[in-house]
């Protein structure tokens, strides 16, 4: 196998293929029959039979939650119609399909957003107040579909929005977790996880499809034989098999008709009973089997610090591999003989490294199931695999221990091992005796015992690896994956992330929509770029005035949602500054606490007088249920809002607040409302960040390192409207191998050493003095792997400038318009063509 012979070769298979064209065709007949009454009365109909024969319920009886279930199927039964269209077009044309394999779906709620890609929110909302209910109100029964842990999941959401605007013939596929991420309480400042049961009233957005039932087998053993043709044969035989069942979600596109789905797979046990238990009288052993197997799908992300995690969670990701590639065999095999053509026909696109046993589950069909060589196997698995990775953290990078793998997949780890030898024999004669070179290319690492490297395995079973930002990319070649780009240059490269505009503007900020539809048109919403036409209203002291009213509106809904949700008051007239993401120490939450902190420290010390600028710090975010420090930095930060408040001196100055469950639909509320984004990561740590972009989009000036997407998001606004601080990522690697200390930061910033001072005291948990220890100790002991103490003079000083901004009104907003003005470039839209236009080989 040559490395460099595959790349070429593989190459070859995103040769562009013509999007199929919306032609009429034979079968384009309606789905359903068109109704002959007004829109709002057929839609009025529509609610009313969906509550009879869907939910058996007398009208003047039901729910709000009962409305909302029925204009959930009102909505889908359209999507339905549409989508069949739109898999006809498929089949007619022959198209070449992408699929999008995740882990992760963060979907949040389906009502507003269909409702209006489908083009319908002025009939919506018509047809429910003449029936006496209220669409806002309906809109927020719905359940968040938390089927993802943060930014990954919801980048996989919006980048199918995209696939479905841009009218590519694309499939989402993942796992429908039983529970989703989970659903964060707080109790006296401390997190608390309860399990998140989205689907306990159903789910009226999805089909099941009892007829895509597949077989999925763990463990076992692998018997070898020759052939009368005397090939070598392997038969996977033997352990466990579990069925794995689809479930649909319709995903429309903005107003063109055209509809994809999200498949999600369920675990099913494969018979609902042992019959050998259950008649011999063990009933219960029956059921507990029959429970373990449904386990895979039951939960999203379990716990991996103990081998019966890690053995579930290796389940969970080949479970919805091997189902998603049967469905794919079996799509590809209707209209195609052989395999031969696959990279032609088929793109499909790893979201990070969970998928990635996908690459030996595609080799273990076409060598053991359709008898195909080794070499020829292998070129059409780089052709047809395409990898994102979204991590620049080495020890954050996927791998399972070989003896796990051994275990529950042992044809993969077979398959694995050969890939491994054939790769290792060409690097040798590439790379004689550079043993280093081999044991950092290798797909085996052995620095903690056998395991297997999923990263590794994924950049060389792809003919295209990107990152998702420029930064991230370059450290990806020169860092991560440094020897991996000496060998495959070709296959690397850039696809900086991006969001879409119809739920991240167009749903969750009307009135910054209307507003910006008036002065430059409606057409930005599917072509962002257009947004560069705003920038001449920068200047308009009238088009201002009605920009910041539209925010001041926005922060006052955001208050309101608050004061319902914690009962905290936030004052709409100070500077609403904003950290929302998932909680983690190289998120630097921490950095915020410390200069609120010291904000705290000089108005009670009478440094700071009542001309400073009224200040609410909102933070939000999970942190994961076994990350112990994450969970003491909410519980800091709690600790400080607490002090703060009982502060006479702090009243009406500084307020400090933390929603609790951070969610896509929470988010719908808090960024429309922002003013300061806080993205303040290491410099070299974050690989892209979309939070940075929504905030952006919506108005919000940013302060942030030289991190991630960061980098272009100053670029595209403007360099004078962006809080830059912090150091670059040059200087953070020089700062490193000089030897960092933060002891000498802590001892020549009088401020800095206040607030640790303050901290080690117990000043903040006077019950508890050492409560907040751990932290003190991570910062000036544990030598602040995040470098916190470094970055606070710079963070301090550019806050600074934040508040002098701020204060001249005016030029706040102007810089706010031009924030908007800039963000064209970041919508999903534009990334997902380019994914077709140089990965996929799709036409746009």
């Amino acid at each position: 196998m040559s490395a460099k012979k595959t790349a070429a070769e593989s190459r070859s298979a995103t040769k562009p293929v013509a999007k199929p064209a919306k032609t009429a065709s034979p079968k384009d007949e309606p789905i359903i029959p068109p109704a002959q009454c007004s829109p709002v009365e057929n839609l009025k109909e529509d609610i009313r039979r969906h509550m009879f024969a869907f939910l058996g319920k007398d009208i003047t009886r039901a729910s709000i939650h009962d409305y909302y279930k029925a204009v959930a199927y009102t909505m889908r039964e359209r999507m339905a119609e549409h989508w069949i269209r739109t898999q006809r077009s498929y089949y007619d044309e022959s198209a070449k399909r992408v699929y999008y394999l995740s882990l992760e779906f963060l979907v949040g709620r389906s009502l507003k957003n269909n409702v209006l890609c489908l083009g319908m929110e002025d009939q919506v909302r018509e047809a429910l107040t003449q029936m006496g209910q209220d669409y806002e109100e309906i809109s927020e029964t719905e359940w968040d579909a938390g089927l993802g842990n943060g930014g990954l999941g919801r980048l996989a959401s919006c980048y199918l929005d995209s696939l479905a605007t841009l009218n590519i013939p694309a499939y989402g596929y993942g796992i429908r977790y039983e529970y989703g991420i989970f659903h964060q309480s707080i109790q006296d400042g401390w997190q608390v996880e309860r399990p998140d049961n989205w689907l306990r009233f159903g789910n009226p957005w999805e089909y099941d499809r009892a007829g895509y039932l597949y077989p999925v087998q763990f463990g076992g053993e692998v018997r070898t034989y020759t052939d009368d043709q005397n090939r070598l044969r392997a038969v996977w035989e033997g352990g466990e098999k579990v069925m794995a069942m689809a479930y649909d979600m319709m995903v429309p596109g903005y107003e063109n008709g055209n509809v994809i789905n999200m498949r999600l797979w369920s675990a099913k046990s494969s018979r609902d009973f042992d019959l050998e238990f259950f008649n011999s009288g063990a009933y219960l052993r029956a059921i507990e089997d029959k429970a373990k197997s449904e386990n895979i799908s039951k939960v999203l992300y379990p716990t991996d610090n103990f081998v019966e995690g890690q053995e579930l969670r290796l389940k969970q990701q080949y479970f919805f591999v091997a189902a998603t590639f049967q469905d794919i065999t079996r799509r590809h095999l209707k209209h195609h003989q052989g395999f031969e053509d696959l990279p032609k026909l088929v793109a499909v696109q790893l979201n990070d490294t969970h998928p990635a046993i996908a690459i030996p589950e595609l080799m273990r069909i076409l060598l053991d199931d359709h008898l195909l060589p080794w070499d020829k196997a292998w070129e059409i698995c780089v052709g047809t695999f395409a990898y994102t990775n979204h991590t620049v953290m080495p020890e954050a990078l996927e791998h399972w221990p070989v003896d796990l793998m051994a275990r529950v997949l042992p044809r993969h780890m077979q398959i694995i091992f050969e890939i491994n030898r054939r790769f290792l024999d060409e690097v040798r004669k590439l790379y004689p005796g550079d043993d280093d070179r081999l044991s950092r290319l290798s797909l085996i690492g052995e620095d903690f015992g056998k395991r297997v490297r999923m990263a590794n395995l994924a950049v060389l079973g792809s003919h295209s690896v990107n990152g998702v930002s420029a930064l991230h990319s370059e450290i990806l070649k020169a860092s991560t994956f440094r020897d991996f780009a000496e060998l495959f240059p070709e296959r690397f490269n850039n696809k900086t992330n991006g969001i879409t505009p119809r739920r991240w503007l167009r749903q969750c900020n009307p009135g910054l929509t209307s507003l910006i539809a008036e002065a430059i048109g409606p057409g930005f919403i599917t072509k962002l770029e257009r947004l560069e036409d705003l920038k001449p209203f920068a200047k308009d002291s009238e088009f201002r005035a009605r920009w910041a009213k539209v925010k001041h509106r926005n922060k006052q809904r955001l208050a309101e949602y608050v004061l319902h949700k914690i009962d905290r008051k936030l004052d709409p007239d100070s500077l609403f500054d904003v950290q929302v993401k998932r909680i983690h120490e190289y998120k630097r939450q921490l950095l915020n606490v410390l200069h609120v902190i010291s904000l705290y420290d000089d108005l009670r010390s009478g440094k700071l007088g009542h001309d400073i600028v009224p200040r609410t710090v909102l933070f939000g975010g999970k942190a994961a249920p076994g990350y112990r420090m994450a969970k003491l930095i909410i519980r800091l930060i709690h600790a400080v809002s607490d002090t703060i408040a009982r502060e006479p001196k702090c009243n009406g100055l500084l307020n400090v607040a933390f929603l609790q469950n951070y969610c896509v639909s929470n988010a719908e509320k808090i960024i429309p409302g922002t003013e300061l984004s806080e993205q303040i990561s290491l410099a070299g740590t974050e690989a892209s960040g979309t939070g940075n972009m929504k905030f952006a989009l919506n108005g919000a000036l940013t302060i942030g390192t030289l991190d991630g997407a960061n980098i272009e998001i100053r670029e595209r606004v403007g360099e004078d409207n962006f809080f830059l601080f912090g150091m670059t990522t040059p200087e953070v690697n020089e700062l490193k191998a000089r030897g960092y200390n933060p002891w000498e930061f802590y001892s020549k910033d009088d401020s800095l050493h206040r607030v640790l001072d303050l901290l080690a005291s117990g000043h903040f948990s006077p019950l508890q003095p050492d409560l907040f220890r751990p932290i003190v100790d991570t910062l000036l002991h544990d030598g602040d792997r995040w470098m916190l103490l470094a970055d606070f003079r710079s963070y301090v000083n550019a806050q600074k400038d934040v508040a002098k901004l701020y204060r001249s009104g005016d030029l706040w907003v102007e810089k706010s318009i031009l924030n908007t003005a800039g963000m064209g470039y970041f919508s999903s839209d534009r990334a997902i063509a380019e994914y077709a236009k140089d990965i996929w080989g799709v036409e746009v």
